[in-house]
């Protein structure tokens, strides 16, 4: 069955985590997705290990971890665009795609006129996506951006980790590039919308999007926190700073997470704890109560709930509708039943492991359901098979162009 975006040729010129993450979305969606890679070395992320994919016998391969998440269902052609002829290439290329991403720094493709205008010059209909750190204009528009260093400006390294005057307390970066991330999630949106738009006028346009925005504007809750007060938020560790209880207990065995939303949760929280008289007592009756109060309400739980399993009470308090769980590690997490239940591990074939395990895209569409058609590819592995059809070169050109370094 074709996909939803099967009628769409992508033009992937980005590389590390942003614009690649785009990239994956759009290709699962059914969109033909041509990844441009320097000959010899390509994405940075493919020697960003170890963990490396292991081959049959358990060597590894070239292919490292951090690559094969984020480039499924692509094609690679390798092409040297510092130079004129790989110009070209990429240039014709651009002029039979329908959208193209990029993540160099600003002005950087302009240098070898593979920029916005350049583009549009030849192909009017583009929606031509660009990531940056900090976007296209501004004082901190020529630095490089880094999702790390973002989640430090932007604010998020502010609001994660212990209390001030707890143990282990300061700020703490999230544990996977999660700017990076929704910055892709971001862009995708916004390659979407303009190729809506496209479909409505038949004009392309440019997509600025930058690391610095995208973090700001997902502190969502955190942020209205301030905007509305004047106060900034502060660090809670677990804790929720709208919502008590909303936060990891510890229990006999390990820990335990408690999100009570709402105070007829808090109730039935407190007759499974044993403790009903709590839900009576005018500093923990509402959820602006607790709040106020948090710092009387937390202990006494965490007094209740070392008594039992964390499996004891998962069992108790989701019969009685209050939400909760264990705190898994990966292991745990591809192993839980609904996990397994909703198949978020898929395995495709890949040609030097024979097979290649990958998480399953979270987009489910009744009518046109994402595919796996392709392993993450090797280095270069199309670039004959996309010049050829695409731009009609034969072997004698593909050759000439492999002999001058082009390709």
């Amino acid at each position: 069955m074709p996909g939803a975006l099967s009628h769409i040729r992508v033009l992937d010129l980005s590389r590390v985590l942003a614009g690649p993450w785009a990239g994956q979305i759009l290709a699962d969606l059914g969109a033909e997705v041509i990844k441009i890679e320097r000959p010899g070395s390509g994405d940075d992320t493919r020697h960003w290990g170890p963990p490396f994919l292991k081959d049959a016998e358990g060597r590894d391969t070239s292919e490292s971890a951090y690559f094969l998440s984020a480039n499924r269902n692509k094609q690679s052609v390798t092409v040297d665009f510092t130079r004129p002829e790989g110009q070209r290439l990429v240039l014709e290329l651009a002029a039979q795609c329908d959208v193209v991403l990029e993540n160099f720094k600003v002005g950087g493709l302009a240098a070898y006129g593979l920029d916005y205008a350049a583009l549009k010059a030849v192909n009017p209909k583009l929606v031509y996506c660009s990531i940056t750190g900090f976007g296209q204009e501004g004082p901190y528009a020529q630095r490089a951006g880094y999702d790390f260093m973002i989640q430090a400006l932007g604010g998020l390294m502010s609001l994660t980790g212990r209390g001030e005057g707890e143990e282990g307390a300061g700020p703490v970066k999230v544990g996977v590039a999660l700017t990076d991330i929704l910055t892709g999630l971001y862009a995708t949106v916004a390659v979407l919308a303009a190729l809506n738009h496209r479909q409505q006028s038949g004009i392309g346009q440019h997509i600025d999007m930058a690391l610095l925005d995208v973090q700001v504007a997902c502190l969502a809750n955190q942020a209205m926190n301030y905007l509305t007060t004047g106060v900034a938020p502060r660090r809670l560790g677990n804790a929720h700073p709208n919502i008590v209880p909303y936060q990891d207990f510890p229990t006999a065995d390990g820990d335990l997470i408690i999100t009570v939303g709402n105070d007829g949760q808090f109730r039935k929280f407190c007759e499974v704890a044993g403790k009903p008289e709590w839900a009576e007592d005018p500093r923990f009756a509402t959820n602006k109560a607790r709040v106020a109060h948090r710092s009387e309400l937390v202990p006494m739980i965490r007094q209740v709930t070392v008594f039992r399993s964390t499996a004891e009470w998962v069992s108790a308090l989701e019969q009685a509708g209050v939400p909760c769980g264990p705190i898994n590690d990966l292991a745990q997490v591809f192993a839980d039943p609904q996990v397994r239940a909703r198949g978020l591990r898929v395995e495709v074939e890949h040609p030097l492991a024979g097979t290649l395990p990958q998480v399953a895209s979270p987009i489910r569409l009744s009518e046109t359901p994402v595919s796996y058609r392709q392993a993450p590819p090797l280095l270069g592995e199309h670039t004959e098979a996309v010049l050829g059809r695409l731009l009609g070169l034969g072997p004698a050109d593909i050759e000439r162009l492999q002999q001058d370094g082009v390709v």
